[in-house]
């Protein structure tokens, strides 16, 4: 499995936003700057949390993204699967339901494949951006 640059800047401006939580909405640019990243880019990230229904935007004067809960409702896996549009590990496992697929060639390695499918998300949604807000490190998760 891997989280593109997608996902992890998804994850940095769901944290920033998190961050600057006040119910306020918050500029792109503002994002942009703090995060270092370019708003051409954010500007594709943005429309896919706010489909998902993770932040709401408002354009014009006063207008940017905020957080549509509290930072501690929001799971990072939900996150990751919104920007990455899942989190499976092979394609020939379903992500609605971590059964293999009828075109699956091997059966023989899909249990570990769903197993360690179920493990990585378990592990992602028992993290919430307050959590990493909170921490000091990514590495307190490792410890």
């Amino acid at each position: 499995m891997l989280v593109t640059t997608r996902g992890r800047y998804a994850l940095q401006v769901m944290i920033d936003l998190a961050e600057h939580y006040n119910g306020r909405c918050i500029p792109v640019k503002d994002i942009a700057k703090r995060q270092e990243l370019s708003i051409k880019y954010l500007e594709h990230i943005l429309p896919v949390l706010s489909k998902s229904d993770l932040i709401s935007g408002i354009h014009g004067k006063g207008g940017g993204y905020r957080l549509n809960r509290a930072p501690e409702k929001y799971k990072v896996g939900e996150i990751l699967r919104a920007a990455e549009g899942g989190l499976v590990p092979v394609s020939c496992l379903n992500e609605n339901d971590t059964s293999v697929l009828e075109d699956s060639d091997d059966k023989t390695v899909m249990k570990m494949w769903s197993d360690f499918y179920k493990l990585t998300n378990e592990y992602f949604d028992s993290i919430t951006i307050a959590d990493l807000i909170k921490s000091d490190t990514a590495f307190d998760y490792f410890i």
